[in-house]
This record gives structure tokens, sequence and C-alpha cells, in this order.
């Protein structure tokens, strides 16, 4: 069974990082969710509105490349899909939004989740 990654802020724009993280992960054997408001599909995978509608019960990963206020706006929905990990990469990271999510009890990492698994996310 591959690992499994949700996308927060994926996008369908090759020069985000929210769709390098896409990419990167594929690569690497992972089933990516991308996690979009209105795409379909990014880089070939169904894109899902939500994390709560991801269709398995728990993740692996879940990587958020959103702005913080947006992610303190989600992180009720990331507390509520089981991971292994949640990671908070460069630009989406606050203080506020660390408080938060360690207030949630969510396995917070503060780093880049591409560089994590040997990726260039400049590619």
């Amino acid at each position: 069974m591959k690992p499994t990654i949700a996308i927060i802020g994926a996008s369908s724009d090759r020069q985000k990082f929210g769709n390098r993280a896409v990419r990167a992960y594929a690569r690497r054997g992972y089933e990516v969710y991308p996690i979009h408001p209105t795409a379909e599909t990014i880089e070939g995978h169904r894109a899902y509105r939500s994390v709560l509608d991801v269709p398995v019960d728990q993740l692996d990963k879940v990587s958020l490349y959103v702005p913080p206020e947006t992610g303190l706006r989600l992180l009720e929905e990331v507390a509520r899909k089981p991971a292994g990990e949640v990671w908070l990469n460069p630009g989406a990271e606050s203080d506020e939004l660390i408080a938060r999510g360690q207030a949630l009890g969510l396995p917070l990492i503060v780093g880049c989740s591409i560089l994590a698994i040997g990726e260039d996310p400049e590619v």
C-alpha cells in the first residue's frame, strides 16, 4: 500500500510550491490527494475541496501550502482527519497557527515537506 499525503493549497500553477509538492510526492510513490477549493484535478490527481473528503480513514502526512490565516481556518478539519505528520511549510507557519495546532494535538512539523523526502523544491 502506498503512503498517503494530502496537500492543502495544491495548485495547478507549476511554479507554485503547492504544485511542486504534488509532483515531488508522486515521484516518490505517494498516493497524493491535492486539496483545492475549485480544481477538479491537479497534475492528473483528483482534487478534493476538503481534507475531510479524502477517501481514506487516516493519512500518513498532511502538508500545508496556504497562508497562516487560511491554515488557521482549516486546522479544525485537519484535526478531524487523523494524520501521522502535519507539515507547516515555509510561509504557512505562524506562532498562532503552531499554538493552535499544538492545542489540537496535531503532530506538527515546521519545515519543507519537499526537502524532507529528498526532493529539490525548486524543480
